[in-house]
């Protein structure tokens, strides 16, 4: 079973569709964050949560 770690993103509500788009596509190709689920709030921001796996090295036993 993967594990994965999470972070959260607010991104306020004057923030444009573009330049929100621009923010999470930065997260994903420098961090290696995947979207994992987003929440539009009344007031219009928006909540994002990104999860990303993660790889676990296996010690090597001579």
């Amino acid at each position: 079973m993967p594990e994965y770690e999470f972070v959260d993103v607010y991104v306020p509500r004057g923030v444009s569709r573009k330049e929100a788009t621009r923010l999470l596509t930065d997260h994903a190709e420098y961090g290696h964050w995947e979207l994992y689920r987003l929440s539009l709030l009344r007031d219009g921001s928006r909540r994002v949560r990104l999860r990303r796996r993660i790889i676990r090295q296996v010690r090597a036993t001579w």
